[in-house]
């Protein structure tokens, strides 16, 4: 292959993996917020991206509600129904006292009802195509090429990231999020409401899946299955470290990149295979992600 093309492809994979990998980072941080603080693996995830974006579509295309408005009421939608799904199912099943994994099982429950009401209202029948309100057109960067819809979604989920690193980071609530994903009972012992806290982070991951949706739907065809594209947010995860919120990050954008080259590089077809590839050789040579510290046994 000519160097020219190889610095051509090199230079593309890594833009175009950039703008994908943007929306898997903020996929793989409503993923790891969730689990750090609650210890729940929320397979509904995809789901709620889906929903969300089905949602946004019948309030621009069908209610026709202004898209400045639309995308606002869309992650507040989110992220009171992701809320309220806490407070109404995963309390309820907490308060069991049954087996840990009967809080995952409800998360797959949630996917399969969000699945089904999609169905149901007759949106997800068929492909529907996501209106773009960003203009056609097209910047050059080095060789690599971006369209404005690309460096839309990349700036903005940069900018959603850092606003959400700024909450957990620099807020009283952010502080109490840190506090009950560390150590619940001191938590709790130093008057943080634990249920509270869990809403707000089931809150958080619903509005955040709700602008991964929102971004990322005009580039393609709406379905019912979209929701799919978790499985590369967990790879993001699992890559970065599991309860690591910088990790979830550099996670997605590495996955989006190397999906992108593999792409490029090998085939269209290997691109589905180099994440799970990238998972394996994780596990492998550092088990506990890039980001994910030191293995730590706990004694019960």
């Amino acid at each position: 292959m000519d160097s020219d093309i190889v610095l051509l492809f090199l230079q593309q994979g890594i833009a175009s993996g950039l703008v994908t990998g943007s929306v898997y980072a903020l996929l793989a941080i409503a993923i790891v917020i969730v689990f750090r603080t609650t210890d729940v693996a929320n397979f509904a995830e995809g789901e709620f991206y889906m929903a969300a974006a089905y949602f946004a579509f019948f309030l621009i295309a069908i209610a026709g509600v202004p898209i400045w408005l639309a995308l606002p009421l869309t992650l507040v939608a989110a992220a009171l129904a992701a809320g309220l799904f806490q407070r109404v199912v995963l309390r309820r099943v907490a308060a069991a006292r049954g087996v840990a994994v009967n809080l995952v099982i409800a998360t797959l429950g949630l996917s399969y009802v969000l699945k089904g009401l999609v169905r149901a209202t007759g949106f997800g029948d068929t492909p529907r195509t996501f209106p773009s309100v960003v203009p056609d057109g097209s910047v050059t960067l080095g060789e690599a090429s971006l369209s404005y819809l690309d460096l839309t979604i990349l700036a903005a989920a940069l900018a959603v990231m850092a606003a959400f690193f700024a909450v957990f980071n620099l807020t009283r609530t952010g502080r109490a999020m840190r506090a009950v994903g560390m150590n619940r009972r001191a938590a709790q012992l130093v008057g943080i409401n634990l249920g509270r806290t869990e809403r707000l982070v089931w809150a958080f991951a619903g509005g955040i899946s709700s602008v991964a949706a929102i971004l990322i739907a005009p580039k393609l065809l709406m379905t019912a299955e979209m929701g799919v594209v978790v499985t590369l947010a967990f790879a993001a995860a699992i890559v970065g470290g599991f309860t690591s919120l910088p990790g979830a990050v550099v996670g997605g954008f590495i996955i989006g990149v190397a999906e992108n080259l593999v792409g490029l590089f090998v085939s269209t077809r290997a691109i589905n295979v180099a994440p799970f590839v990238i998972i394996m050789l994780v596990l492998v040579f550092k088990p506990q992600g890039l980001f994910g510290g030191r293995l730590r046994v706990r004694k019960v």
